[in-house]
Formats: C-alpha cells, sequence, structure tokens
C-alpha cells in the first residue's frame, strides 16, 4: 500500500520477508544494486543489509526528493533510523529531460506502464542527466553511526530496489519529481509545443498524404477520435474445416497430419490474437524462422494423433523420452528453453563473474547449497537440482527425473528464485 504526502513524498508499507527470491528483477532494479554493491566498502554489511531485508525488518519507506529513508530493526531487535541520500537533478536538467521526454513519446507512455526503456536513460545521459545512480552516488545516513553503509542502510537500499521494479517513477521523485507534477509539466510543455507551430503552408497541406511528423501527431492526439473498442477474444481457437470428403487423398498426401497442421495453425492463431488484445501473457516469440528439429518440438506440443506423433518423433531426433523433455522446455520457454536444454557451454570472463556474484548473493552463507559447477550447469549435491544459465544471463531450474534432466519452470534473473521453482516442483511430486 503506498500513501502520498502531497507530490513530493511517498511512503511505501512494509514489504513482506522476500525469502527465496532476489530483490530485483528488473533491468533498473539491478542497476540501483550495482551502484550500493559498489559502492559499499564492506562486503559483510551488504550480507547483513541481505538478511535484515530478506527476513522484513525494514518498516515502512518514506521517499522524498534526494532522499529515502526507514526504521530498520536489526538481529539483535535494535530499530535504527537509516537514511539514504541521492542528489536531486537541478532545475537546467529537468527541463532538458523534460525537453527530451517531450520529444519521444514512447519514453512516456513506457513510464506510465511502470517500465523504464534503456533508451531513456541512454537519452537523458546524451544530455548530460544520469537518472541511475553510479558508483559513490548513494550516501547513507544512519542512527547507529556507521560512517558506511551499514547492515541498515544496506537493507533499506535492497527494499527499495523491489518498489523500484514495481515503479520507476520511485527513481524520479527521488530525483526531484513526483509522478503527478512531473507529467503536468510534460503536458504542458506538449501543448506549449503544438501551440508555436507554424500554421501549415498550403505546400506542407499537400504533404499530408506522405504522412505526418510523429510529434505532431502525439501532440493532437487528444483532439483525434477513440480507437474502437477491440474485438473480444473468442474463448477457445477455430474449429478447421473438415477434410472428410470422398475425393481420395492425392499422393503423399497425409490427411490426418493436414487437419494437425490446421488445427495447430487454429491454436497458433488464438495465441496471436490473444497476445495483440494483451488478454493472456506471451510465453515465447518466435522471432527467427525455427529449425526442423525445434519445428517438431513445437507440433508435438499440440498434443498429435499416434500417427502424427510417431512421425515427430523420428523427424525430432530425440526419441520418445527426448521428445516428451523437449516438449516442457518448449511449454515454459519456447526457442530459449530448447536452447538451454540442448546446449552445454563455458562461461568464461564477465559472464563467469557475473554469475558467481549472483550465486554469492542468492543466499545466506548458511543457506547457500552445495553447488558443483560444469560449463553453464550448477548442479545441486546430494539433490536432484540443477540450475543452467542461459546465453542471455537468465537461471533455469532442472529436476533429474529417471535418470534425465527435465525443466522444472520457467527462467529467473536470480539463481535463488529459480531453484526454489525445483523445491516447489518436489514438493508437488511428494
Amino acid at each position: 500500500m503506498t500513501r502520498y504526502d502531497g507530490d513530493l513524498e511517498r511512503t511505501f508499507a512494509a514489504l513482506p520477508p522476500a525469502h527465496g527470491r532476489g530483490f530485483a528483477q528488473t533491468w533498473w532494479g539491478q542497476a540501483w544494486l550495482r551502484a550500493l554493491e559498489e559502492t559499499a566498502l564492506d562486503l559483510g554489511q551488504l550480507k547483513t543489509g541481505r538478511r535484515l531485508a530478506r527476513a522484513g525488518g525494514v518498516g515502512a519507506v518514506s521517499v522524498r526528493p534526494g532522499r529515502i529513508t526507514a526504521v530498520v530493526q536489526g538481529r539483535d531487535s535494535t530499530a535504527h533510523r537509516a537514511d539514504v541520500l541521492l542528489e536531486e537533478l537541478t532545475v537546467d536538467q529537468w527541463d532538458r529531460f523534460l525537453d527530451m521526454a517531450v520529444e519521444r513519446a514512447g519514453h512516456v507512455a513506457a513510464l506510465l506502464d511502470r517500465e523504464m526503456p534503456p533508451h531513456l536513460v541512454e537519452d537523458a545521459a546524451a544530455t548530460g542527466i544520469e537518472l541511475l545512480p553510479g558508483m559513490g552516488d548513494l550516501e547513507p545516513e544512519c542512527g547507529c553511526e556507521a560512517w558506511d553503509h551499514c547492515g541498515h542502510t544496506a537493507a533499506l537500499c535492497y527494499q527499495v530496489a523491489r518498489l523500484l521494479d514495481q515503479d520507476p517513477f520511485v527513481l524520479l521523485l527521488m530525483r526531484g519529481r513526483g509522478e503527478r507534477d512531473l507529467l503536468h509539466d510534460l503536458q504542458a510543455r506538449s501543448t506549449a509545443t503544438a501551440a508555436d507551430r507554424p500554421e501549415p503552408s498550403d505546400a506542407s497541406a499537400r504533404s499530408d498524404a506522405e504522412g505526418v511528423d510523429a510529434a505532431e501527431a502525439y501532440a493532437t492526439g487528444d483532439m483525434l477520435p477513440p480507437l474502437p473498442v477491440p474485438p473480444e477474444l473468442p474463448a477457445e481457437p477455430g474449429t478447421p474445416p473438415s477434410l472428410d470428403t470422398e475425393t481420395p487423398a492425392g499422393p503423399g498426401v497425409d490427411p490426418g497430419a493436414l487437419e494437425f497442421l490446421a488445427a495447430c495453425s487454429a491454436v497458433e492463431a488464438h495465441r496471436l490474437l490473444a497476445q495483440a488484445l494483451r488478454a493472456d501473457p506471451e510465453q515465447h516469440l518466435i522471432g527467427t524462422e525455427l529449425r526442423l528439429d525445434h519445428d517438431a518440438v513445437r507440433l508435438a506440443a499440440g498434443s498429435p494423433a499416434a500417427g502424427v506423433a510417431e512421425r515427430l518423433v523420428d523427424g525430432s531426433g530425440r526419441g520418445r523420452e527426448g521428445l516428451a523433455t523437449a516438449v516442457r522446455a518448449w511449454q515454459v520457454g519456447g526457442v530459449a528453453a530448447l536452447s538451454v536444454l540442448d546446449e552445454e557451454w563455458t562461461v568464461e570472463g564477465e559472464t563467469l563473474a557475473r554469475a558467481r556474484a549472483a550465486l554469492e548473493s542468492a543466499w545466506d552463507e548458511d543457506d547457500r547449497p552445495a553447488l558443483r559447477a560444469k560449463g553453464n550447469r550448477w548442479t545441486v549435491v546430494g539433490a536432484p537440482g540443477q540450475l543452467r544459465l542461459g546465453r542471455d544471463g537468465r537461471w533455469w531450474p532442472y529436476r533429474k527425473e529417471r535418470g534425465r534432466w527435465a525443466p522444472a519452470g520457467g527462467p529467473a534473473q536470480d539463481p535463488g528464485t529459480a531453484l526454489a521453482a525445483v523445491r516447489l516442483a518436489d514438493e508437488e511430486r511428494a
């Protein structure tokens, strides 16, 4: 629950404990934590902060321009007021930010969807504005009188990362502007920009047939009639036409396989419509043409009849059990999940350093499982669980079943969250 005290202070109720999950799932939340972890001189205090935040030791968080505040209860039950300071943007910097945002309407739309696109941060940086904090930007103040980040201020920062995941406007408030004031200023600036444009000449009027400038279209958007209501999503995919005719099939044509392909096409059309209507979260994108063996897995996920299923087993080259495992991977993550299932690769350099850091911070020292590493796979010693690192940096949970490693759930940015999916699968099978 959030309470607004004017537009320049927001108070967030204490969040529940965060056992078994990472503190930041979004890229901007992770950037916030990097600023903390690159600043703090005592790694032990960071671990203490994670432990306090996970245990629910951070009270209600107050966010104001230049400052975040909370009362944090330590392991000895002593409570201290913790503050973390972040420099506000100047009036000139805000003016440049507003000018940039008005010119790029997509940035505002993303913020309203509680997203912070990388291009927004990059475009702001190009005008000399650093939205996200860097090393040394998060200045701690605590009632325990520590001179650097202590467990209390670290716990506050870890908790705020969860708030930033939910709403990037929290960061903009820390930088000096509340959401309502910011949107009001953007609207006023957009209206003024539109009013200052000269009347179109006859030549420019003739060019309307060739298109309209995007900034002009956005500025006059509230003058246009509303879009029609989107059509409702049908309850289920349509039924393909029957092939049951008296005409015999041509040479090499399998009517059963053809009917199955038609039914798969209807299901895929229904999924794409659901995606377009935002009625169903997309599980996987097919951004490029599928390989034949991957397409065999996609088709096998459609529950084909026995004859077609056998052909898919042969076409996939995986065998019956291997294809069943691949179908499970497809259902949790599409092509990306199939790549994680099939590929074992060597993790090196910066990627390895990031992986080790993620594994180090995912659990408290007392809770950390023993892991044996091989390539991009970390196997839990003495348990049927495994973590696989995808090339995109996400962690995929795997569980050993009947001597074969199989996906246990979808990917996660945090290895602790991924491994929790393996334990949940064990509990459901028990």
